[in-house]
């Protein structure tokens, strides 16, 4: 019995463990708010000076289980992965705007994503 007992004293499973992951929306422009469902709150909210959703103006730190997620604007929005090591993970197709696969920081560039193979907007480029 004493061995089933300690059995429960290591880490938890990988699926389980918490990992650090930082969100990253700072470079667009104008400043909003995002949110990631079921982990941070809504950004639908009617009210915009009590609103408790991140904005883009900040990093954030958020406590992920690996599982799939999503980030939402109110511009666009994307899904997102971490994996059990804790690394982000996402569509290729979204390189353009988005970067940090393989780390722990997602950085969201753009403000908009349209599905093409071209140049970023020099839009993009502004600085705050």
């Amino acid at each position: 019995m004493a061995s089933t007992e300690a059995g429960f004293a290591g880490p938890p499973p990988a699926h389980l463990k918490e990992h650090t992951i930082t969100i990253d929306a700072t470079k667009l422009v104008p400043p909003s708010w995002w949110q990631v469902p079921g982990v941070t709150p809504s950004i639908y909210n009617s009210d915009p000076d009590s609103l408790d959703a991140p904005k883009t103006s900040e990093r954030r730190e958020l406590a992920l289980k690996p599982g799939k997620y999503k980030f939402i604007s109110f511009t666009f929005d994307f899904p997102f992965v971490v994996n059990l090591e804790g690394k982000l993970e996402f569509a290729k197709s979204l390189d353009q705007c988005i970067e940090g696969r393989g780390t722990q920081t997602l950085v969201v560039r753009c403000t908009r994503m349209y599905p093409y193979g071209g140049e970023r907007d020099s839009y993009y480029e502004q600085v705050p």
